[in-house]
């Protein structure tokens, strides 16, 4: 399919660099008046509106937003597909949570007809947030991930998918079994790993829900398919922690316990992290897997706090991305995810700056996904996946931004303390405007 030459004319921001703090003005690139040309759905040039729109071709439609910012599309390392309809399920900790909402919610999800409508309404409230890619959880119906790859090549997103595997500790509607966890997510891999846009990752849902023969099955299949991903869940709850501990007596700990099978590595995302062990930190340093922090689940679920100055403070770091965790996470929204994040480093005496939550939901998710050379950045070459956030969306927004003198640094962390939604004017998938705010279009030719 070849798409059209378009143009966006905003604001733009861009990272360079990983931002050192606040005030770190060389980690990243800002055009007050600025020109993204796209053709065939991928960046082409970028640059001051006086330089780039005279060498315009005449006619070239121009999505022109004056007072708003452009940013990459942002970008979801870690949230579950199937539960869209327990979010804000009063209450329950973590594993009373899944048995009580969770498990009750995926068993729907073996209707194809069911997982198909909720995919459409999935990816559409994915767009309404401004986020472009994910990594998404299904549920253990294949189906379900065949549902979600298919509306996600439908719309030409960026995704990463991969069903669960569940062969234990779980209800029998929602029971696979080592083989049929393998074979099911090797048809998935052969139809969908590479197809377009979208990647499949191996997912077992947590060790307390995988026997051993489960996970040898998920290590057989990431040494199989070597550029595939890997996601699953690690050490959210003390309880949780606790339950691996019975379960596999002969691991040194949890992250041992996946680590027995091959499933560490620089493609492997680990949800929650918040309880590991010192050994635990180091090998995850060693082997570059990522820890996800997950803000807005963590609180809800009341699990803990994620140590992001520790893993990241370390020599090596850690590799660290973010992500909503719906629907433990209570928001679709990266805006609300940044601002309980900055909430969570507030509790542990470290500050979030805007500079750096806002390179983490663009370059950094992307760099930690391994995607860097396809999103993430504005910048040639790459896909046009974008959003255009307005710091004034509300009211009380408005108000607040009456006081703020061009200063970039506090229009963005107004919009991760006081943005959602409602902030995200537009979302661009390859250039084409996906989703729109109502009433706020303006378009012009060059």
């Amino acid at each position: 399919m070849t798409i059209p030459t378009t143009a966006l004319r905003g604001r733009l921001l861009s990272f360079l660099a990983t931002p050192k703090g606040a005030g770190d003005a060389a980690s990243y690139r800002y055009i007050p008046d600025g020109v993204v040309v796209v053709e065939d759905g991928r960046i082409a040039r970028v640059g001051p509106a006086a330089e780039i729109l005279p060498a315009l071709p005449a006619g070239t439609a121009v999505d022109h937003y004056p007072d708003e910012l452009i940013l990459p599309g942002f970008i979801d390392a870690h949230l579950h597909f199937p539960q869209t309809q327990v979010i804000a399920s009063y209450g329950a900790q973590l594993l009373d949570w899944l048995q009580k909402y969770t498990f009750v919610s995926e068993q729907r999800y073996g209707d194809p007809a069911y997982a198909e409508r909720q995919a459409q309404w999935f990816l559409a409230e994915l767009l309404a947030n401004g986020t472009t890619t994910a990594a998404v959880y299904g549920s253990v119906h294949p189906g379900s991930a065949e549902a979600f790859f298919a509306e996600s090549e439908r719309l030409g997103t960026a995704m990463i998918a991969g069903k669960v595997m569940m062969d234990r500790n779980a209800p029998p509607g929602l029971l696979d079994t080592a083989q049929s966890s393998y074979d099911d997510s090797k048809r998935l891999l052969d139809r969908w790993h590479g197809k377009g846009r979208q990647r499949y990752a191996v997912t077992p849902r947590f060790a307390i829900t995988s026997t051993e023969a489960q996970l040898e099955a998920a290590g057989a299949l990431a040494r199989e398919f070597p550029d595939a991903y890997v996601q699953t869940h690690i050490a959210e709850n003390l309880k949780e922690v606790e339950a691996v501990r019975e379960l596999f007596p002969d691991s040194r700990d949890y992250l041992d316990v996946y680590d027995r099978y091959g499933l560490l590595g620089p493609k492997t995302l680990f949800g929650h992290c918040i309880h590991l062990e010192e050994r635990e930190r180091a090998r995850m340093a060693e082997t570059g897997s990522v820890a996800v922090f997950c803000p807005t689940s963590n609180l809800f679920i009341g699990s803990g706090l994620f140590p992001m100055q520790e893993l990241a403070r370390r020599d090596p770091p850690v590799r660290i991305a973010a992500a909503t965790d719906v629907g433990g996470g209570t928001s679709y929204s990266m805006l609300r995810t940044l601002g309980e994040g900055y909430k969570v480093q507030q509790l542990q005496g470290a500050n979030l700056s805007a500079l750096e939550a806002f390179h983490l939901v663009t370059a950094g998710n992307a760099e930690a996904l391994g995607l860097e050379q396809e999103i993430g950045t504005i910048t040639p070459g790459r896909c046009a996946d974008l959003v255009v956030l307005d710091a004034r969306a509300t009211a009380a927004m408005a108000h607040r931004m009456e006081a703020v003198e061009a200063d970039l640094e506090e229009e963005l962390f107004i919009l991760m303390t006081l943005g959602d939604d409602r902030s995200v004017k537009a979302t661009y998938i390859q250039g084409r405007r996906m989703h729109e705010r109502e009433g706020t279009r303006s378009r012009s030719p060059a």
